[in-house]
């Protein structure tokens, strides 16, 4: 038994599509991948998808009497969940600075919003790309358990991944708590939509882990000296727009080195 104890009882939210479910009276298994012959539901039906007014093909049990057998999507299930809440508290946070601190400096794109894309779990870590009016980061959060709390705001680590190795700089937010960046584009004026923005993150998504990246994105000696200008450029951003601390590693005021990661993409999706 997997997922919950006890009959079904039309708990769709604990199950996945991919549920093996089982009558508990006469034991006849609902397996999605097969259907039911009896009834003319297509194989790939999920057992959440069935009608209404499904029974079981040998004892006309309802459905709401089904147990899980077992569910193979249990782990991707708890997986989204746990994505799923800590990408919402990046969004909320950042959006609050949006609306608070960003929104009439100069270097900003009003056709943007804040949005997480292609969040996955890397080594047991949240990762995945924050889009915002003004940068799109790679982001990384701590696994359960884990406290980033006492992370040095502006230290610095490399983090490898197929295509290479990529600078991160550290930071902590009240709201967040501790979670590491790098920058992919800043500033984002380039960008003509939300849309083409969501595009470049997917493909940045994907490159991350295509090992054929790697010689040509893995120069930490560039990444360096492009996050020590990005830097500089962010006091001069703070200055004039009286800018948080919090957001000093994430507003150049210059356009800076694109990562290779995003493999020319970035250019052709913004024209």
């Amino acid at each position: 038994m997997s997922g919950f104890e006890g009959s079904y009882l039309g708990a769709n939210d604990k199950i996945s599509p991919r549920a093996v479910m089982e009558c508990k009276i006469c034991w006849t298994p609902y397996d999605p991948e097969e259907g039911d012959d009896t009834r003319q539901v297509l194989p790939g039906t999920p057992f959440m998808h069935l009608p209404d007014d499904w029974s079981c093909p040998n004892c006309d049990a309802p459905k709401e009497q089904f147990l899980v057998n077992h569910d193979p999507g249990s782990d991707a299930m708890a997986e989204a969940a746990v994505l799923s809440a800590k990408t919402s508290a990046l969004v909320t946070d950042f959006t609050e600075v949006w609306h608070a601190k960003m929104r009439d400096v100069p270097i900003v794109n009003k056709l943007l919003h804040v949005q997480a894309v292609g969040w996955r779990m890397h080594e047991g870590r949240p990762l995945g790309v924050l889009i915002s009016p003004w940068f799109m980061n790679l982001i990384q959060l701590p696994a359960e358990g884990e406290d980033w709390n006492d992370l040095m705001a502006g230290s610095k680590e490399i983090i490898r991944f197929p295509s290479g190795d990529y600078e991160f700089i550290c930071n902590t937010r009240e709201q967040t708590g501790g979670y590491k960046a790098c920058s992919l584009f800043s500033p984002m004026g380039d960008f003509k939509s939300q849309a083409s923005a969501v595009e470049v993150a997917e493909a940045v998504m994907v490159a991350l882990f295509q090992e054929e990246h790697r010689a040509e994105t893995d120069r930490s000696a560039d990444i360096r000296a492009a996050r020590e200008e990005e830097i500089a450029a962010v006091e001069a951003a703070e200055a004039e727009a009286q800018a948080a601390e919090e957001d000093k590693v994430d507003i150049p005021e210059a356009p800076t080195r694109r990562q290779v990661i995003s493999a020319g993409m970035a250019s052709t999706e913004a024209e």
